[in-house]
């Protein structure tokens, strides 16, 4: 009878210990896991009867609870929403949360791990609970510089900090108004979103960091780079300088973007091939180097690769098997290569901190609702690209590019801005996309810079990257750097 007895008890006992061990998984580990699972509606309804924290731009809240009349106790507010609602997203009623709301939700509820404690304390004290604030790197004046310079263009700005990779700026247009999304009547916030779906502009996409274009002309400076530092081409080495170009295995051909040669003589440098941003050297460059070159340097610059900051940044991509025509078209950003502009804002980033690439983000710090740090972000490296001295090399070409070059439109008197533009095609009938990418000042940056104007900037196959693109970032820079 006694053993039977201590059998049953053994068997108890261990299920006492496997309940205590999975409870503990459940609530302690996997808390902010589940929080921020879409799937999980009770944490979002539940997160309106506590004041959810701030989003908070130079101090200042662009996201905030006020109190309201209602069963939900808190109201989600946007201050100036169509600016900042790509970083803050918005937290609907009916519905999942996007931008920061989503990526950090369990902070700003107060669900995280690391608030523990705090709400241990709110069940003590019978204290309102209340969430953690969260302070993002988006300077002020460098965030209205671009949505003003943007105009009612469709596309993106990017500012980023070089040294550090904290996120200055991202502008994302045509917007949206998050506040229309958060009021307390299910059917208003339906109509709303539903009117924004059906926009054929796509204002809830995050041009900065979701769309993907080809980068055209302002890849090329990825390629230079994996030249140079292959060690076989310095920029004065040459290549045949036709007026057009069959490529290998088609019948298709390649032109400049100015028709003709680029520049006089018979054979053309890289040097002169990115200053004047040429196309037919590079696909020549691009068949000396290869795919695995280019690659190589495309994926340590980014390319291929998943990105959190802390919201999900869609791969900017290097396709994989191409053929030599392919190949060549690659070379100047065509066939399939695609980017966001974040991440042509960390080519030219890269470019400017010596060749040492920093991982981007959007937030400084996370604050408990005693104002006291939580969490604190560091700037951290993620790779050297290149050498120094291929970083200071693609400096000068790029400061030519602006000085007296394809890219002049980005001139600032008095600063040595280093850009790149770049006039990118589609399909056969659609419009171009536009681009520029660089940074200033070129001996001492402070500010990466990337611009994209999608669906030609209304000018259809007229437009490209120096008339619309490059007098944005013109303007951009001029603002951080004069405030």
């Amino acid at each position: 009878m006694n053993r039977e007895l201590k059998r049953v008890s053994i068997v108890v006992m261990l299920m006492f210990v496997a309940l205590l061990t999975s409870t503990t998984i459940i609530q302690v580990f996997q808390a902010d896991s589940l929080t921020a699972d879409a799937r999980n509606t009770r944490t979002l309804y539940d997160s309106y009867s506590v004041e959810r924290g701030a989003i908070l731009v130079a101090g200042n809240p662009i996201a905030q609870s006020m109190p309201i009349a209602d069963d939900y106790k808190f109201q989600r507010t946007y201050s100036n929403g169509p600016l900042y609602a790509p970083i803050t997203g918005f937290i609907p009623i009916n519905g999942s949360p996007t931008g920061l709301e989503h990526a950090l939700n369990g902070e700003l509820s107060g669900t995280s791990n690391a608030q523990f404690f705090d709400k241990i304390n709110s069940l003590i004290t019978g204290q309102n609970a209340k969430g953690a604030s969260v302070e993002v790197t988006i300077d002020p004046v460098a965030q209205q510089a671009a949505w003003d310079a943007l105009g009612d263009l469709t596309g993106s700005v990017v500012v980023t900090e070089p040294k550090t990779g904290r996120i200055l700026a991202m502008v994302s247009k045509p917007g949206y108004d998050p506040n229309l999304l958060t009021v307390h009547d299910n059917q208003r916030v339906t109509d709303s979103y539903e009117s924004l779906v059906s926009d054929d502009t796509n204002p809830l996409i995050d041009r900065a960091i979701n769309s993907l274009n080809p980068p055209g002309s302002v890849f090329k400076l990825v390629v230079v780079t994996a030249a140079l530092e292959s060690g076989k081409f310095t920029p004065e080495s040459t290549f045949p300088n036709p007026a057009t170009f069959q490529l290998p295995g088609s019948t298709s051909t390649v032109i400049n973007s100015g028709g003709g040669t680029c520049g006089g003589g018979d054979t053309v440098t890289i040097a002169t091939a990115l200053r004047l941003s040429c196309n037919i050297p590079m696909a020549e460059l691009g068949l000396q180097l290869g795919e695995k070159a280019i690659r190589d340097t495309a994926e340590k610059f980014g390319f291929n690769t998943d990105y959190s900051i802390p919201l999900n940044v869609s791969q900017s991509a290097y396709p994989l098997e191409l053929d030599d025509a392919q190949l060549a078209l690659s070379a100047f950003g065509q066939t399939s290569v695609r980017a966001t502009p974040l991440q042509m804002a960390m080519v030219s980033a890269t470019i400017a901190n010596g060749g040492v690439e920093m991982a981007p983000n959007l937030v400084d710090q996370i604050l408990a609702p005693n104002l006291s740090p939580l969490q604190s972000f560091e700037p951290r490296t993620m790779k050297r690209v290149m050498s120094a001295e291929t970083a200071a090399t693609i400096t000068q070409m790029m400061v030519n590019g602006v000085q007296d070059g394809a890219a002049s439109n980005a001139r600032i008197d008095g600063v040595n801005v280093a850009g790149k533009t770049g006039t990118a095609e589609n399909a056969a009938d659609d419009p171009y996309t536009l681009w520029f990418t660089g940074f200033a000042p070129a001996e001492d940056p402070k500010y990466a810079i990337s611009v994209l104007v999608e669906d030609g900037g209304g000018l259809g196959q007229t437009g490209y990257g120096n008339l619309l693109a490059a007098p944005i970032a013109k303007r951009v820079l001029e603002a951080v750097l004069n405030k």
